[in-house]
């Protein structure tokens, strides 16, 4: 019998990291996922996992709080051996984000730093304390957005990250692959989610707009994210490398 793959993903009990976490599930990945506050959710993922027949477990994990990284590294280490009897993992997806929508001339240096702390500093660090718990030939995918590509006023901020992490990828890519690690960006157009207050899925005008602008004709769902990540950890995509892959249906071409 194979031994599963095993995935750590970053914001796994909702959105585009459950779906990815599912979609991973579905194709023989065990996982590990983490939230920041919602417990119940994150159970209620750890369940849907296990309904596909694969293991999983959740983790409390601040991904704005670089402090706590070590620790997190520690319980991820215990969990390898309380409930895989392994000592590392084989995919780490950095998914975990939240937003701000503010004008660049009306950002503030709290909203600029939490953005910093959550999408550029916490994947950096998080990634430097788990690559000693990665095994080698293993895989990271780091998510960023459309919004690297297409500039939209009031995501200034939020888009410069993700802008930061897409070079990140690169170094990454090239600093790890002595041990066989790939790494890829991930890249989603809008997607139907409660990302920033739920404003795509919400408004129908604001749904319609970026329907229209869109090759497919269509908002993104969550399903189209997972799917694509799921995609880009399995077996025959190994030999994708520091990648920027868009997943936006065509939007804004």
């Amino acid at each position: 019998m194979n031994t599963p793959s095993i995935a750590l993903i970053t914001g796994g009990n909702r959105g585009l990291g459950k779906s990815a976490a599912l979609a991973l599930a579905a194709q023989g990945s065990d996982v590990i996922l983490t939230y920041r506050h919602n417990a119940a959710e994150a159970a209620a993922a750890v369940a849907q996992i296990e309904q596909l027949g694969r293991r999983a477990v959740a983790l409390a994990l601040d991904v704005g709080d670089s402090r706590g990284f070590s620790d997190f590294a520690a319980q991820v280490k215990r969990a390898l051996s309380q409930h895989w009897q392994r000592e590392r993992f084989d995919a780490l997806v950095n998914n975990s984000g939240m937003g701000h929508h503010a004008s660049f001339a009306e950002t503030t240096e709290a909203q600029f730093d939490e953005l910093m702390n959550v999408h550029l500093k916490g994947p950096y660090f998080l990634t430097q304390a788990l690559l000693p718990l990665l095994n080698d030939g293993g895989r990271i995918v780091n998510v960023s957005s459309g919004l690297t590509r297409f500039a939209l006023p009031g995501y200034a901020a939020y888009a410069a990250m993700k802008g930061g992490i897409e070079v990140l990828t690169r170094y990454q890519a090239k600093e790890f692959g002595a041990r066989g690690i790939s790494v890829n960006t991930v890249a989603p157009g809008a997607v139907e989610t409660d990302f920033g207050g739920g404003a795509v899925r919400d408004n129908k005008q604001l749904n319609a707009a970026i329907a229209s602008q869109t090759a497919l004709g269509r908002v993104g769902q969550p399903d189209d994210i997972g799917g694509a990540i799921a995609a880009l950890l399995s077996h025959g995509s190994h030999w994708v490398n520091a990648q920027r892959i868009e997943v936006s249906g065509g939007q804004m071409i």
